[in-house]
């Protein structure tokens, strides 16, 4: 497996990640804990060094799933884990509430520690922007725990351009997280520029479109309630009929290049900045299997400008989150 610095942090990862959320979190019934395990150390065998994971995915259960499963390989990967989220009492408990308090985070980082079976946690993101807390008391906050050696980098997920200006004059950010893939482009905008200038790595989470670009998905499937996408407006049924057009040509363009859909997207992803590790998700291990083999795909100029133009040339249906959803974006 090929590695990648983020940005001009010195971190360096495997080219990609692996996002363990959905093992426990998310996309529908949690996968058998046994069998969970063996997918994260099937990617350690096959040269993954980077785990993503975070406190509100379970809750927390994931942390303690990634805890285990990571355990013998200290030393060898990078697990990046988030603060942020808190349980919400005016929605029955779930955790949709947010806290950056600088106390709150210090408390989180310990319960992380414990979870994760680590001395120090390799990157530590603030999940979402907490309009209440100044960003610059966050950033402060992660200071400190850097400077008491129980964080070593510094992310930020989903912040806007200034945002992560005003943190990094505090304290470096390694890395942002943000969706990007070949049907979400819009960190190109602004976020790119921002992050090339700074020196800051890129994380994509949802590479492959929450699954709808690997053609597993269609305008038939069905999402039980605890699957996030059932409450996503780009995958209500009509969504994804229309949506549809995006699957059909990205499969054109990966048999042509003798591929699948989800290696071609994850390749396109690579060759957009040296600075991006996409980390995608699966509770397959033929699956990871195949999405790593994206690392091996060289695609040419040409191929990037054709695939690029193919995909934005069809209009996205749906919005990526409902109304709720998109006010935690800092955007």
């Amino acid at each position: 497996m090929k590695k990648r610095k983020l940005g001009k942090s010195g971190l360096e990862v495997s080219a990609l990640g692996y996002g363990c959320m959905g093992l426990s979190h998310g996309l529908g019934p949690a996968t058998e804990k046994g069998e969970a395990i063996k997918v994260i150390r099937t990617a350690v065998e096959r040269g993954v060094t980077f785990f993503d994971t975070a406190e509100v995915y379970g809750p927390l259960i994931n942390e303690e799933l990634v805890g285990e499963a990571l355990a013998p390989f200290r030393g060898r990967i990078v697990i990046a884990t988030k603060f942020g989220f808190k349980a919400n009492p005016e929605d029955d408990g779930r955790w949709t509430g947010l806290d950056s308090h600088p106390k709150h985070i210090k408390e989180v980082a310990e319960a992380s520690l414990k979870r994760l079976r680590v001395d120090a946690l390799d990157l530590f993101y603030q999940h979402r922007v907490d309009l209440e807390v100044p960003i610059e008391d966050v950033a402060g906050a992660i200071k400190e725990l850097i400077q008491q050696g129980k964080v070593k980098h510094f992310g930020m997920s989903e912040a806007s351009a200034q945002t992560i200006r005003r943190a990094h004059a505090v304290q470096p950010v390694s890395a942002l997280q943000s969706e990007y893939s070949l049907w979400w482009r819009e960190p190109e905008n602004e976020i790119f520029p921002t992050l090339d200038e700074l020196g800051i790595g890129f994380v994509p989470f949802s590479p492959l479109g929450r699954g709808f670009l690997t053609g597993t998905i269609d305008e038939n499937a069905t999402f039980i309630g605890s699957d996030i996408r059932s409450r996503l407006p780009r995958f209500n049924a009509d969504a994804r009929k229309a949506n549809q057009k995006v699957v059909d040509t990205l499969g054109e363009l990966a048999e042509q290049r003798k591929a699948t859909r989800a290696q071609i997207a994850l390749a396109w992803l690579l060759a957009q900045k040296p600075w991006i590790v996409p980390i995608p998700g699966t509770s397959k291990v033929h699956r990871l299997e195949e999405n790593l083999g994206a690392a091996d795909i060289e695609l040419s100029a040409h191929d990037l400008s054709e695939i690029g133009d193919a995909i934005s040339g069809i209009e996205v249906q749906g919005e990526r989150y409902p109304e709720a959803l998109q006010k935690l974006v800092d955007r």
